[in-house]
């Protein structure tokens, strides 16, 4: 039987920056990477964004790890930590000595969906798409994070596309709902069909291409693309009988309750100090801070995970930055200094900030930071320019 000092399982950016992370405190400990997907390490982001508007495919694998193990298209079936090791689907086990659980998330499905609809996630996906010529029709599902990315991108790159979502604007969930309804303007001045307060109820499909079923009847497509979110992948750390709740729960050192066992990335529930409440964060900033410092954790220094993570789009010519809850359901305060094209929005909570999205706007993300970290209490009255831009 295999056995490695640190086994990480998950081969995204999460699990790249652990192996990174334990370097620089083991610069000898063997690792070993263990990826479900068939490719090596790469960086996500660039699959909804700049890998549709001139940047190369190329440029978004991440570079190897020193004397590192990596094992892609591997599935891990169970841990037995009396024994510590992990066992693999279709036979074989590794032992470990740390073990690092970077298991990220599953795409949320649409219901009814027939064989081939894209739930995009990762650079097969990417790939498919980017397979169909310019100019055909994409029906994209969704109008938070990834559908308003998505769409974007398409138009940008002469696709036809069609934008659906059950909420009455794009980023419902996020933005102020007149920021919303501008989205939903901007994005058909900018060619996309937009279809808000629309359920889809299945998808079909017809002839080489697909319907898209909903109220108001059906939407002919070439592709469908869903962008729905993702559940976390914990199922191997409850059948391990570690703390789960939407995420492997981890302390301020990202250890689970088994001290020789670590989560980090997607897939980790956190204690965040700023915000004095546990978070569960799918961007890159988180995957790559949290991954190194489990990485280091893992490897005997003594740290704790206090950062702030922060994520941010491009949609057309518009970009946010954003740090914190931001959720429309706070109580919002949008500061422009040029509507809807510059400005900061702030999203309050019991008198304390809890979010701030920048739009427009960048490098302001340690002043949000240090917002977000403070006492209060704020008024809404006291906000406008405290952030300048």
């Amino acid at each position: 039987m295999a056995g490695f000092d640190y086994v990480v399982v998950g081969g995204g950016m999460a699990g790249h920056a652990a192996a990174q992370g334990i370097r620089l405190v083991d610069g000898a400990g063997s690792i070993a990477i263990l990826g479900d997907e068939p490719e090596r390490p790469y960086a996500r982001p660039p699959l909804s964004k700049a890998l549709w508007r001139g940047q190369e495919e190329g440029s978004i694998w991440l570079p190897e790890v020193a004397g590192t193990t990596l094992r892609t298209g591997v599935r891990v079936s169970a841990i037995d930590r009396a024994a510590h090791r992990v066992e693999l689907e279709g036979g074989g086990a590794i032992e470990y000595r740390k073990l690092l659980l970077a298991t990220g998330g599953t795409p949320r499905r649409l219901p009814g969906a027939a064989e081939g609809v894209i739930h995009f996630r990762t650079v097969a996906d990417f790939r498919r798409l980017r397979a169909l010529p310019a100019g055909r029709r994409v029906v994209v599902v969704g109008g938070g994070f990834i559908g308003s990315e998505v769409s974007s991108a398409l138009s940008d790159a002469g696709y036809r596309v069609t934008l659906v979502f059950p909420e009455e604007t794009i980023g419902a969930r996020t933005f102020p709902r007149d920021l919303g309804l501008h989205l939903n303007g901007y994005y058909g001045e900018h060619g996309v069909e937009v279809l808000p307060a629309t359920r889809v109820s299945g998808v079909e499909r017809r002839g080489d291409g697909f319907a898209v079923r909903t109220g108001g009847g059906e939407l002919p497509a070439d592709l469908v693309v869903a962008g729905l979110g993702i559940a976390p992948n914990d199922a191997l750390a409850r059948g391990a009988g570690l703390d789960v709740d939407d995420g492997i729960v981890v302390d301020a050192s990202l250890r689970t309750r088994d001290p020789d066992v670590f989560a980090a990335g997607d897939v980790a529930r956190f204690w965040n100090p700023a915000l004095g409440r546990l978070l569960r964060v799918e961007h890159e900033d988180n995957a790559n801070k949290m991954g190194e410092t489990a990485g280091r954790a893992m490897a005997g220094a003594d740290v704790v995970y206090g950062h702030l993570p922060f994520f941010y789009s491009d949609l057309f010519d518009l970009g946010y930055e954003a740090v914190g809850v931001v959720d429309a359901r706070l109580e919002t305060v949008a500061d422009w200094q040029e509507p809807f094209r510059r400005g900061v929005i702030y999203y309050l909570a019991d008198g304390r900030v809890r979010g701030v999205v920048t739009w427009g706007a960048f490098g302001k993300l340690d002043a949000a930071r240090a917002l977000v970290a403070e006492q209060g209490p704020h008024r809404a009255a006291d906000l406008r320019g405290r952030i300048p831009v």
